[in-house]
Formats: C-alpha cells, sequence, structure tokens
C-alpha cells in the first residue's frame, strides 16, 4: 500500500534546471551538483543519472554512506567528499572510489598511512585540498596551501587532483559581503598560487556554489559546484527579479512537490478549539479537513499559524499547531470545492497545481528553502513523475 503523503518529483523540472545551468558556464568550466542529503530532499540517484546523461563529471557528497549508495546504483561520475570522515571510514573511500577533502598536516598523514596499507600497487587516491578563505569551517589557510601540497604528493598514494573553498555570503547583494567574498577569491587564488609555485599542479580547482555561479560569473574557475539552484530555487538575495535587473536570463523550475490528501472532513461549531494548545479557537461555524501529515514528515510545527494548503486551486489556511503526524484546516461551512480524499498541495512547481514554493514555507518559517526541502523525511516516499 502506497501512502497519500508524498514527494513528487517532476524530473522534467530537473534536467531543465540542469542545462540552464550548464548554458551560464564559459566553455571548459566543469559543472558539479551537489546531491548530499539525497539531493536536498529529490532523491541522490534520480539526480545523479540526468546529472550523468547531461555530461555532469562531478557529484557532490557530504557522507560516505551517500557515495557508496550511489556507487552501487551504478553511478560512475566522479565524487566529492565535502565533509570530513572519521579513520573507520577512510578504507571505503578506496574502495569505492571516492574523493574527499583533506587539510592539516596530521590529517593528511593518517590518508597517507592507510593508503600505504591499502593499496598494494602503484595506484592512488584522488584527493581535493580544502582551503578556507573565510567560511571558518574547514580547511587550511591559504598561506599553507603550498606545503599542504607537497605534503600529498609525496604521499606514496595519494595525488592533489583538485583545490576548493567556499564562499560564505555570496548570496548577499549587500556591499561589504559582495567585497568579502571578492577578498575570499583573491585569498583562494593565492592559495592555488602557492602550490603552483612548489611546482605542483592544483588540479580541478572550485569555489563557486550557485549564488556565485549566477552573480560572479569571473569567479567560475576550472568547475562550479550547483546546489539550491539545480532543484528550482534561488540562493537567498540572487533572485530571479535581481537578476533580470541585471540583465541575466537565468530560469529555474522547483522540482518537488509535497502533497497528501483529505482523510476527514468535520463540522465544527462557534468556539470549538482545534490542536495541541488550543491556540486556535473557531470563529463561527466551519468545517476542518483532517490531513495525514505534520512536522515527522517535514512539515515543520513553525509553519502554522500562517501556513495555506491549496487545495483544487484554492489556498486554505492550517489551524492549529501542527502535530507530529496530522494537521487540520479550515475550509468553511459547506464548502462543495473541497471533498473527502481531495489531493492537498503543501508545496510545488506550478504543473503540480500548487500556489506555493518551497520559498514561501521558508518565508513564514524564518528559514531557508534548503531547509524545507532537506526536511521531508524518509518515510515520505519519493515518486518520479
Amino acid at each position: 500500500m502506497k501512502r497519500c503523503t508524498k514527494a513528487v518529483i517532476y524530473k522534467d523540472n530537473l534536467e531543465y534546471n540542469i542545462k540552464q545551468i550548464l548554458n551560464v558556464l564559459k566553455p571548459g568550466t566543469k559543472l558539479c551538483i551537489a546531491v548530499k542529503a539525497d539531493s536536498y530532499g529529490h532523491n541522490a540517484i534520480l539526480t545523479s543519472q540526468i546529472a550523468q546523461k547531461l555530461g555532469v563529471e562531478y557529484l557532490a557528497i557530504a557522507t560516505v554512506d551517500e557515495g557508496i549508495e550511489l556507487r552501487k546504483a551504478g553511478i560512475k561520475a566522479n565524487l566529492l567528499l565535502l565533509s570530513l570522515c572519521i579513520p573507520d571510514e577512510f578504507t571505503e573511500l578506496f574502495e569505492y572510489d571516492i574523493t574527499p577533502l583533506v587539510f592539516g598536516k596530521e590529517y593528511i598523514k593518517l590518508f597517507s598511512d592507510v593508503a600505504d596499507s591499502y593499496y598494494k600497487n602503484d595506484k592512488k587516491l584522488n584527493v581535493q585540498l580544502a582551503v578556507d578563505t573565510g567560511m571558518g569551517r574547514i580547511g587550511c589557510y591559504p598561506e599553507e596551501a603550498g606545503e599542504e601540497a607537497v605534503l600529498i604528493n609525496s604521499s606514496n598514494h595519494l595525488k592533489l587532483s583538485g583545490m576548493c573553498t567556499h564562499f560564505a555570503v555570496s548570496d548577499s547583494l549587500a556591499e561589504k559581503n559582495q567585497d568579502f567574498t571578492k577578498e575570499q577569491y583573491k585569498a583562494f587564488v593565492n592559495a592555488v598560487n602557492y602550490v603552483k609555485d612548489k611546482g605542483i599542479d592544483p588540479g580541478v580547482c572550485s569555489c563557486a556554489a550557485s549564488a556565485a555561479i549566477l552573480n560572479n560569473p569571473d569567479m567560475h574557475f576550472d568547475m562550479v559546484r550547483s546546489g539550491i539552484i539545480t532543484y528550482g530555487y534561488y540562493p537567498d538575495e540572487i533572485t530571479k527579479e535581481y537578476l533580470t535587473k541585471i540583465h541575466k536570463d537565468f530560469d529555474i523550475k522547483p522540482v518537488l512537490a509535497f502533497q497528501t490528501q483529505v482523510v476527514a472532513i468535520r463540522p465544527f461549531p462557534k468556539g470549538k478549539s482545534v490542536s495541541y494548545g488550543r491556540t486556535y479557537i473557531c470563529k463561527k461555524d466551519t468545517d476542518i479537513a483532517v490531513l495525514p501529515v505534520g512536522y515527522a514528515d517535514g512539515l515543520l510545527r513553525r509553519f502554522s499559524p500562517g501556513l495555506e494548503v491549496t487545495i483544487n486551486g484554492k489556498n486554505y489556511p492550517v489551524c492549529g499547531r501542527i502535530c507530529m503526524d496530522q494537521c487540520m484546516v479550515d475550509i468553511g461551512k459547506n464548502n462543495p470545492d473541497v471533498k473527502l480524499w481531495d489531493k492537498v498541495l503543501i508545496f510545488g512547481p506550478k504543473e503540480s497545481g500548487a500556489l506555493n514554493d518551497a520559498e514561501a514555507l521558508a518565508k513564514l518559517g524564518n528559514t531557508i528553502s534548503y531547509e524545507v526541502l532537506t526536511s521531508l523525511t524518509k518515510r515520505v516516499e519519493r515518486v518520479i513523475e
């Protein structure tokens, strides 16, 4: 049996978005698509398959297990592990041909020692040197890049195949933040040059994610890493309206529709309360529709009050607190447009019939579309349309 609360993936929209991204890249610039967190909730295997079909050479993951899942599904693209792993996971990187980020003399030496014990021939594991230019997360400092590259390439079984950094505020249009992004870019260029000065090929270098792909084409370097734009949403202040204003035509479509069905319609008299805490009291006689979806599915509790869902082309307000597995909607008294078992759209692309997208929910919950999408839990079946 199939549950009615599900996420529908519009694969044509996904393919459309990837083509749009490829079209804005300079000739020769490689594309790496972030498929971590199950492709931001969009089915990593599907995304990877479509990406490979379109010639995308790199995919970015966050855990070793994510990489193993893709390899077992037949994905042959280069897998770039963006988060650090622990020594217990090291040998799986060799087994499944996953490229880790490395930095720091102790970490690099540990990788080298494990590689020496794993490989019995002249084979080498590709690694990328992570550089911290201002994100304040992982990576060596730019001035350390040359020495760390030497340490990598002096290993018998490690090879420097690339360098990368990550921008902290490239999705902001504030002048100080744009200036900071430029400073980060210059620091990364310096780091790459420090490596070259040591006579070492830095490999495929990347620094631009979704925002810089669109707003800083001069920072594309050898490769860019697309995240949220792959799935149909713009990065914070780098909106479609802003891009149109600066005469850049870039159109993307949301890929995922989050939907359920009406499973009960109950008459409520004026003065009756709805859900936990009695935060919603009916102001007049009305009918309440019950939906089998809640925060255990990823419909976050903080979306109410304020959330509206779409039923047959019209939005209706969620009333009372969203529960773990259910929520309630005020549909008005004797509404002929809402019937038992009708489909309910929480968010999605226009072709799904939804009047909301994930960005609308993000604003309501004082968060970002990334969190809305990745919050959908594994009990929400992904259905490919």
